[in-house]
């Protein structure tokens, strides 16, 4: 990454190799046609290159950075063969100086504006995760032709899901110790990590090293105000998202926002829905392998039902690549 940068690119070997494999290959395939962009052999091709350089952009949430992804990217892009873009959105990370959006849109737009600047070709595939997963939607419901699909974790909507579970009123006291209270950047990362996670075994271990990061890039308190309401204005979702192949991962023991907000998202708009019973809030963190694994999963079921005769699945199929993952249909318990 040269200096400047706000985002990190990560090549996965398989893609240095030249074994690119098309995800979302019916959109794909559609935008192609539409616009005459194929080359000899079958292969797309845009704005007049050999290739695409297009790969997964990955967003994170509330007061969250591209280095909160850990390990992920890395994962990702070796499982997929895929590049990786980790972008931070304003008043996080690397942006950490630039004052936050108070609402979705100016985090669409903030988005749009780093992914021109870095040169990023799209259409992108988009990997966000709770607020971040906020942007991405409105992000695709806004400019279709620059999404191609999304992978959404414990994301939540307004007027999907009731504000009892989009933000567990558990939680509340430890939000407003997090804004009051003067705390260290180690005591403020273990509160929030008390929030956001299940699965760590040295939970101070990476308290310490989310708090050096908050050292070399802090986030103020008037942005997290900021994104807090950005986040509780949400948007309008439409009733309609035809042609966006997108999955939804969730949490069952998410402590923060309850999982029923992206089984509402998933059934509202027909997307499958994969649940992980022990993970926390940041499923990314909690269980990579897991994630990376599910998608792995989706992007081969996706490839092989766009393959069958007009891109629709067989009968046999059919659950895998509308219906909710195997784990959401047979958990009727409630929501704690």
């Amino acid at each position: 990454m040269q200096n400047g940068d706000a985002s990190h690119t990560i090549v996965g070997p398989q893609l240095a190799q030249g074994g690119f494999k098309l995800l979302c290959l019916r959109k794909i395939v559609t935008k192609r046609i539409e616009h005459g962009a194929f080359q000899a052999g079958g292969l797309p091709i845009r704005n007049g290159e050999s290739g695409l350089r297009t790969g997964w952009v990955l967003l994170r949430g509330l007061i969250r950075e591209a280095r909160h992804w850990e390990g992920l990217p890395e994962r990702l892009a070796d499982a997929l063969g895929e590049p990786t873009h980790t972008l931070d959105l304003p008043g996080n990370g690397q942006r950490w100086r630039e004052v936050s959006p108070t609402d979705i849109d100016g985090m669409v737009e903030a988005l749009r504006e780093q992914i021109a600047r870095d040169g990023i070709s799209g259409p992108h595939r988009v990997l966000a995760i709770s607020l971040g997963g906020m942007v991405a939607l409105r992000w695709a419901q806004r400019f279709p032709d620059e999404v191609e699909c999304l992978v959404l974790i414990n994301s939540s909507l307004r007027g999907i899901a009731p504000f009892y579970q989009r933000l567990r009123p558990r939680q509340y006291p430890r939000l407003l110790l997090a804004l009051l209270l003067p705390l260290s950047h180690e005591q403020r990362e273990r509160l929030i990590l008390r929030m956001t996670t299940r699965l760590q075994d040295d939970l101070p271990a990476v308290a310490q090293r989310h708090a050096r990061w908050q050292q070399e890039a802090p986030v103020s308190k008037a942005n997290l105000i900021r994104q807090l309401l950005a986040a509780t204005r949400g948007f309008t979702p439409p009733q309609t998202l035809p042609g966006l192949p997108t999955l939804v991962l969730t949490s069952k023991s998410d402590q923060m926002v309850s999982w029923r907000c992206s089984k509402r998202i998933a059934e509202r708009w027909g997307w499958p829905l994969e649940l992980h019973s022990k993970a926390g809030h940041d499923l990314p963190l909690d269980a990579p392998e897991w994630v990376v694994e599910r998608i792995r999963r989706w992007r081969d079921t996706e490839l092989s039902c766009a393959q069958q005769p007009g891109g629709e699945c067989h009968p046999h199929q059919a659950d895998n690549c509308a219906g909710e993952g195997t784990q959401a249909k047979a958990d009727p318990q409630s929501d704690e």
